[in-house]
């Protein structure tokens, strides 16, 4: 079978969003990813920016399972001497309340310039509130 390439003029780009208040964060964020990829179209094709936009709201209510509100430790180095930050999910969430999601979805997606550009259809709002409701976004269930 061969693969289908598609041009940029003619792939045809829908805008999706999903509500995380209280659903679990992996789930959310595999979901995003799968539809990031394009993985949820007949043209899907790896090396290919084939996903649609991703709009994610209540970001700041997702839910983790478990201890992992203490436990789960996300790390970031600043590139100074002894400059390796880490903090608990319940703290990150607090300072940064999509920076969680942004990073498992992140994980989720290829290494490099396909992964960053992928990354740069998503946009994750910690409220219910977004600024792209002329685009139509259609509800995407979890």
């Amino acid at each position: 079978m061969k693969t289908i390439f598609v041009r940029d003029v003619d792939q045809k780009r829908d805008w999706y969003i999903i509500d995380a208040a209280g659903k679990p964060l992996g789930r959310v964020a595999a979901k995003a990813a799968s539809v990031l990829r394009g993985k949820n179209k007949a043209t899907y094709t790896p090396n290919q920016e084939m996903g649609d936009y991703v709009v994610i709201i209540n970001a700041a209510q997702v839910a983790v399972s478990g201890n992992k509100e203490n436990d789960h430790l996300y790390r970031h180095y600043t590139g100074y001497v002894r400059g390796l930050r880490t903090y608990s999910f319940k703290k990150l969430i607090e300072r940064k309340p999509t920076e969680p999601l942004k990073l498992t979805i992140n994980g989720m997606l290829p290494n490099g310039r396909l992964g960053r550009k992928m990354l740069g259809n998503l946009k994750i709002y910690e409220g219910a509130e977004h600024p792209h409701g002329a685009q139509n976004p259609k509800p995407l269930e979890v």
